[in-house]
């Protein structure tokens, strides 16, 4: 392997262990003159920057875009293009024909689940089965240990303004606390994030009394309408583990929605 293709697939891995959204384009084959051989990779971040080449020039400003369309539909694609006649819009003069693989790799989607009680720990657990990273909130220390939640990525004592990672769009936060006081204590920090999701358990007199109480203290009713409450699907979930499903297939539900909505023309 050439050296620099091993240095991309070291900055592949280093952008894949730190959650950074990025591309792999791999040139896959080749047919006639080609700036670049079959093998040949290169990177594109979200930001537009790029490690390594294959080849430059107008060909590679259009990977690069294509690598942001990619990202955002979250699929991989392939792409043709004949490099022969710039006026018929090819991207280059070479004299041959290049097919250039797109592989997105995304950073896992986070849930964040405040209050790690049974119903919590019941979320924590299936979120970690389906794939998900899961981080583990509460203010109470003996309910965040490796022994309680052994499979929670991260714990933390404390809130949600605890936190020393900043919240994603490509993130859930699951509120299923232990009373009221603590909804309207967090849910302030909630909506500060853009997280595409936000689900709070309870009944409806429940919710209805924690948006009172969030209104009068000064947060828009507008931006309360972001809040799945009752948290979950209704499908007469009794179980710690049925209610847990319901909650996780309405956060399925809402990644697909978003992601279908991308990938429409």
């Amino acid at each position: 392997m050439p050296a620099r293709d091993g240095r991309i697939l070291f900055d592949l891995a280093a952008a894949v262990e730190a959650g950074r959204p990025v591309v792999l384009a791999t040139v896959v084959e080749t047919r006639r003159s080609a700036p670049r051989h079959s093998g040949t990779k290169m990177l594109v971040f979200a930001d537009g920057t790029t490690s390594g080449t294959i080849g430059g020039g107008e060909m590679e400003a259009r990977v690069i875009a294509e690598a942001g369309e990619a990202l955002l539909e979250k699929r991989p694609r392939l792409l043709e293009y004949a490099l022969v006649d710039p006026e018929r819009g090819d991207p280059g003069i070479c004299g041959g024909e290049v097919d250039i693989y797109l592989e997105p790799y995304m950073p896992r989607h986070t849930v964040y689940v405040v209050g790690c009680g049974h119903v919590g720990r019941a979320v924590v657990d299936l979120a970690h089965w389906l794939g998900y990273r899961t981080v583990a909130i509460d203010d109470r220390p003996e309910m965040v240990t490796p022994e309680a939640l052994p499979n929670a990525d991260e714990r933390l004592v404390g809130t949600l303004a605890d936190l020393d990672e900043p919240v994603v769009e490509d993130a859930s936060i699951v509120l299923v606390t232990r009373n009221t006081e603590l909804d309207v204590a967090v849910l302030p920090d909630a909506l500060a994030t853009p997280a595409r999701y936000i689900g709070a358990m309870g009944s409806n007199t429940r919710w209805r009394s924690v948006c009172k109480r969030l209104i009068e203290a000064g947060v828009a009713a507008a931006d309360l309408e972001r809040v799945h409450s009752p948290v979950g699907i209704e499908m007469n979930a009794e179980t710690l583990e049925e209610i847990a499903v319901s909650i996780l297939a309405e956060i399925i539900q809402v990644n697909r929605a978003i992601t279908a909505a991308v990938a429409s023309p």
